[in-house]
């Protein structure tokens, strides 16, 4: 298959591409790895902070060691063998003989400065350089998911109307958003509690196994190793769980947003009660599996319990032996506990980090998937701008041709049959028709919403497919019969035709869509918002800011698509006029179903089933008879009912 005709993957596809989970990281790391600089700093935060979190209990035994003789010998209490200790005695080789011996209070003066002020400073740096690694990576996560966030927007945006007109928009944007959010979860969870519990598992295990029996070390493999098999085993079995949870939440968002968005049709049939049904039924499943998601989490969370109290069990009975055996001092005693109680809290929460985890990269996968996604119209490699010969104030429209164009929009549907005829330039074509007979697929081909399966079109000789899309809608604007407007005010929907244009060029294109003076009756002029989807205006005023928007972008050419269709008698009048006016110097395609709005076109096109049946001067097809003087008959019919 061609390049231009590549399918794209639908949103169904996208909720369930089969990405591992490193492809996923790779995917994420050229983000992460463009702040190199930051990442290292960060790393060599988390290992400093490891460091002095791991020598706090260090320094604390030693203290302790310090401090244990002081005790029997303060309060005469009998030593090991029996005897009081008496001044002067020897306590072991950190107590000396000497004059501060013959006072409990001054050899409690006698413990080392130097180890308190150390306890104080590995305390301090703990909290210091973990807030320096926050400080310093914070810009790597943030602009990390600005910049998949931006990428994968902007994707969207370049994929063709044939996915927009597939997608469930509730859904989608709920998985950009938990994508975002994954990006951020992610590096968060792992630079903040996974790798800094990893460093710390690896110092710990270096000094047990360094200074002490294997068995400390020994205890702690096992446990470490029994609880992430656990972990891993558990979270893996519950995650298609949560992956059906999540699911199950974008279709009911998908369904809800869907009933808002249709809120008008919703209330002209009375169906409120219909669409909470609908909902409900969603929120019901989601329930359901929320609620296996949470009974098999109580599972994963009782088992991770039971392996880390044995854990803690045993190494305390080994330490205790060693000091009742005399081989370990109250301090190791204490070193050991504290460091499995540091342990413990991190460890506590590995599942749950584990689960987020995993949840995040499956939220990932989703947006990384739509990236995936092949853009069914894409410029070609090298592609230059569209240039206009005949572009400028004082000149005519470009050349439009359409040369033997077929398409169909599925393979068993054709549309358009070898479709040929040409707007010469500064003229007007209109194209008229029974519903679905392809008039405006031709607007969508021109616009390159899609490609043609066979034929071409080309504006003044140059195909549509090798110039670039940019410059090409750059040169066409058009007035839909279905206008939607953003959520905004009516002046920033007028300018959206030209972003940057001046308050006094926005009221000019409105005074020629004759929606000034409509504009300036409301109390907040041309900052009235139209709301979602321009409902607070009526359809004609939304089709006049479509005018409007359309004349403010001055193209060359225009496309006008029932453009007058919302319009009463007396305004279409008036906007006739000024489509004409605007008309004049434009090449223009007209499609239209009201004949009357085109009996002044230089060639009218009949299409009927995707084939041109008739073209001409309004005058010339009357008379020549056939499907143009029936459906001008059909209309003079109509219109005085309809009047």
């Amino acid at each position: 298959m061609s390049r231009n005709h590549r399918r794209e993957l639908p949103p169904a596809d996208l909720r369930t591409a089969g990405r591992s989970d490193w492809q996923t990281l790779r995917s994420l790391f050229p983000y992460l790895w463009a702040w190199k600089g930051r990442v290292a700093i960060a790393l060599g935060c988390l290992v400093a902070a490891k460091m002095a979190n791991v020598g706090v209990p260090i320094v604390l035994k030693s203290i302790i060691d310090w401090l244990a003789p002081m005790a029997p010998m303060a309060s005469g209490t009998p030593t090991a063998s029996g005897t009081p200790m008496a001044s002067g005695t020897s306590v072991g080789p950190l107590i000396q003989p000497g004059p501060l011996t013959d006072h409990p209070v001054a050899l409690a003066l006698a413990v080392p400065v130097a180890l308190l002020v150390s306890y104080g400073l590995l305390r301090l740096a703990t909290s210091l350089f973990t807030e320096l690694r926050e400080f310093v990576f914070a810009k790597v996560t943030q602009r990390a998911v600005r910049t998949v966030s931006l990428q994968v927007f902007g994707h969207l945006h370049a994929l063709s109307l044939r996915f927009h007109l597939d997608r469930q928009t509730g859904g989608l944007t709920r998985d950009v958003e938990r994508g975002s959010r994954g990006i951020s979860t992610l590096v968060s969870y792992t630079l903040y509690s996974i790798l800094p519990t990893l460093v710390e598992v690896v110092l710990v295990l270096g000094w047990l196994a360094t200074h002490y029996e294997a068995w400390f070390a020994g205890i702690t493999v096992v446990a470490l190793t029994t609880y992430i098999i656990w972990t891993v085993t558990v979270t893996n079995w519950r995650t298609h769980f949560r992956r059906e949870m999540n699911d199950l939440d974008s279709k009911a968002n998908t369904r809800a947003i869907d009933s808002l968005l249709n809120y008008e049709t919703v209330k002209y049939f009375g169906n409120e009660a219909f669409e909470a049904n609908r909902y409900d039924e969603s929120l019901q499943r989601w329930e359901r599996a929320a609620v296996r998601s949470q009974t098999s989490l109580s599972v994963l969370n009782t088992g991770q319990s039971a392996i880390i109290a044995t854990a803690v069990t045993m190494i305390v009975w080994r330490a205790t032996v060693g000091v009742v055996e005399g081989r370990m001092s109250l301090g190791d005693l204490v070193l050991v506990n504290a460091f499995m109680i540091q342990l413990y809290i991190p460890l506590n929460f590995l599942g749950v980090l584990y689960r987020e985890i995993k949840q995040s990269l499956t939220d990932i996968e989703k947006m990384f998937g739509m990236l995936d996604a092949n853009r069914e119209v894409d410029d070609v490699a090298g592609a230059p701008a569209l240039r206009l010969s005949r572009s400028g104030v004082a000149a005519v429209g470009p050349e439009v041709r359409f040369e033997k164009v077929s398409f169909s929009y599925q393979p068993d549907r054709q549309i358009l049959r070898a479709i040929s005829f040409a707007i010469a330039p500064g003229t007007t074509v209109a194209v008229v028709g029974s519903s679905g007979a392809g008039k405006s697929t031709l607007a969508r081909l021109l616009y390159r919403f899609y490609d043609v399966n066979e034929g071409r079109i080309t504006i003044d000789g140059q195909d549509l497919r090798q110039v670039t899309q940019a410059s090409l809608r750059a040169s066409i604007g058009i007035v839909p019969q279905d206008t939607v407007l953003f959520n905004d005010s009516i002046a920033y929907n007028i300018a959206y035709g030209r972003p940057g244009a001046t308050q006094g060029q926005i009221e000019a294109a409105a005074r020629s869509a004759q929606l000034h003076d409509f504009i300036t009756r409301l109390p907040q002029g041309y900052d009235t918002p139209v709301g979602e989807r321009g409902l607070k205006l009526s359809g004609g005023e939304k089709q006049r800011v479509a005018i409007a928007r359309m004349l403010l972008k001055d193209p060359p050419i225009l496309v006008l698509d029932e453009a007058t269709s919302a319009l009463d008698s007396s305004n279409e009048q008036a906007i006739q006029q000024a489509l004409r006016e605007a008309s004049a110097q434009r090449t223009t395609l007209v499609i239209a179903h009201r004949l009357s709005t085109v009996v002044d076109a230089n060639l009218i096109i009949v299409l009927e089933e995707g084939q041109i049946v008739q073209q001409g001067t309004h005058e010339a097809l009357l008379l020549q008879g056939g499907r143009y003087a029936e459906l001008w008959a059909m209309q003079a019919r109509d219109e005085p009912a309809g009047a």
